[in-house]
């Protein structure tokens, strides 16, 4: 599929369903491209329907089944975009850094796919005075085929990520912050159902 040139081929483009109940075009609003006035489309659209596809079929579709609707808060961004953000410190890293991440349609440096959407899960958030962030976290741990996860301060949003050799690191910037687990660490196996008592049935 050749990259969008006319605003009928970019409709078409957003039509593309990814999974049960989300479509490319879910992911594509940016509020950097918005206020800048940039266009936010992929210029490898196979690539990017195939990683997203991934991340939807694989976390998001699962996460929504189980929690109730989800909240996008972000998903794709081009190159240039991300590129943009990254130079004007809009809370964006390098493209390198961002392939196969924020990146659908780039490739790593090591030539693997993968994609990432920052979510609100708004069943968990609404019972953040009994819950920490941890409870999330674990859970998507011991259910989920995630490769990393990064946790943010407002709505307690997530970066997910799904790519072909997942890392299963998790970090936060919420308090208590830094690194909760990854390969390596005695946390990583085994299962943390105490983390998350009272959660709803997991729905695969």
């Amino acid at each position: 599929m050749k990259k969008p040139g006319s605003m009928k081929t970019l409709e078409d483009l957003g039509r593309v369903r990814l999974s049960e109940n989300f479509f490319l075009r879910d992911f594509l609003h940016s509020e950097i491209a918005d206020f800048y006035g940039m266009p936010n489309i992929p210029d490898d659209p196979d690539l990017a329907i195939a990683a997203g596809a991934k991340l939807c079929e694989e976390l998001l579709e699962p996460l929504q089944r189980t929690f109730g609707r989800l909240h996008i808060r972000s998903g794709y961004r081009s190159r240039s975009v991300n590129d943009f953000g990254n130079r004007n410190k809009l809370n964006c890293s390098t493209n390198a850094a961002s392939a196969a991440d924020h990146i659908w349609d780039m490739r790593d440096a090591d030539g693997c796919m993968g994609a990432t959407a920052c979510i609100v899960i708004p069943w968990v958030w609404d019972r953040r005075a009994t819950l920490g962030w941890q409870s999330l976290a674990w859970w998507i741990h011991d259910h989920l085929p995630y490769a990393s996860l990064c946790f943010f301060p407002r709505l307690w949003a997530v970066n997910i990520q799904w790519h072909e050799r997942p890392v299963r690191r998790i970090r936060s910037y919420i308090a208590p912050a830094g690194l909760l687990t990854k390969d390596g660490m005695a946390n990583q196996s085994g299962s943390h159902a105490a983390f998350y008592e009272g959660f709803p049935v997991f729905k695969g």
